[in-house]
Formats: C-alpha cells, structure tokens, sequence
C-alpha cells in the first residue's frame, strides 16, 4: 500500500514522503497513530495543500521536544534491584521501569518513547535511548545496583562485582593463611603412659 508520510518515520522516510509499505503495517500503525495517510489523488491535493501548517507543527513539536530533551540528556537515575553475588538482576528492568525513574525524577516521558534492544538484566551503568520526537533522541543513564552506596561507588566508576570477588578473594588468602600459620589440620603428638 502508498502512503503518505506526515512525519519522519525512522527506516522508511521523512515528512511528505510516498513509500510503499506492506498493507498491515499501515493498517496496524501507520494510519492509526496519524503517521500517514494513504496516498489517493484526493488526500495527495489535501496534503499539498496542508503540508506547510504539517511542516510547521512538526517543528514546533520538534523545537518543544529539543527543549525538554536538553534537561534530560545525559541524565543519570539510580535504580535499586535484588541481584546476586554474579552481579544477575532476580528480574530485570524494562522501558517502563525506566519511563517511571524518570517521571518521578521530574521529567516526562512515555513508555512507548525508551528504546530499549532488550531488557537490563545486570548491575551497571546502563546507556539508554529516549526518542522524545522522531528527530530528537537523546540518552540518560540508568545506575542499576544493590544499595545506594553501591550506587555511588558504580557512578564514581568502580567495578562494584570485581572489587566484591576481589575482596572475597582477599579474605579467602588471609584466612588460609592464618589456618596455616596456627598448624590447623594438624594433629598434636599424643603422649603414650
């Protein structure tokens, strides 16, 4: 099916475009959510008429998304999550999750708007993409950890799960140590009357 773009749709076009897509992708998205319109002679001469009051909302969308995207970008929001001693999230953390640290930090963003590959799934400072207009992205960083003062020590760049193994390993060494040095496992010569 023809259809006109009446915004940049990311892999297929920009505003004012004629593609050709598959018939359920326009049916089930694209007509839906107002991001095209079918491309018959009637609404080509509606959209060439329309297009420079189109053209101007989309910018001032795009000028009111770049605004409020500036306070945003780069951002970092700390998550508390269960994990294990791996550094293994027990559940992990998805674009709502996300949507919800930064809403209740202030900002305002829909769920539909994180892009994420696949879910989180570990302890980290983890990059994530918002698209706030399908011209603006930007990237906030989600600190996913056990504790608030695991939080800070991600921030500061530590390897929280490194130096934990490292310190057990630490620990481990001393106490062998200390079992070897106070002949532990060793038997005592026993006295025969």
């Amino acid at each position: 099916m023809k259809v006109i773009l009446l915004e940049r749709v990311e892999r297929l076009g920009a505003l004012g475009d004629v593609v050709n897509v598959k018939d359920g992708f326009a049916r089930n998205f694209l007509l839906p959510r107002s991001k095209a319109l079918r491309a018959t002679s009637a609404n080509l001469k509606v959209f060439e008429d329309r297009r420079a009051d189109i053209e101007a909302d989309n910018a001032k969308a795009r000028d009111t998304a770049s605004k409020s995207g500036q306070k945003l970008d780069g951002s970092t929001y700390v998550m508390i999550r269960q994990a294990g001693e791996s550094g293994h999230l027990y559940g992990s953390v998805a674009a709502r999750d996300v949507a919800d640290a930064v809403n209740a930090a202030g900002g305002k963003v829909e769920r539909a708007m994180v892009v994420l590959e696949k879910p989180i799934k570990a302890l980290g400072v983890h990059p994530v993409k918002i698209r706030l207009h399908p011209e603006v992205a930007i990237t906030v960083n989600i600190n996913i950890a056990r504790s608030q003062d695991e939080a800070d020590r991600q921030a500061r760049g530590e390897n929280v799960i490194a130096a934990d193994f490292e310190e057990g390993r630490v620990q481990d060494a001393e106490a062998m140590a200390d079992l070897l040095e106070g002949g532990a496992g060793q038997q005592a010569p026993t006295e025969t009357y």
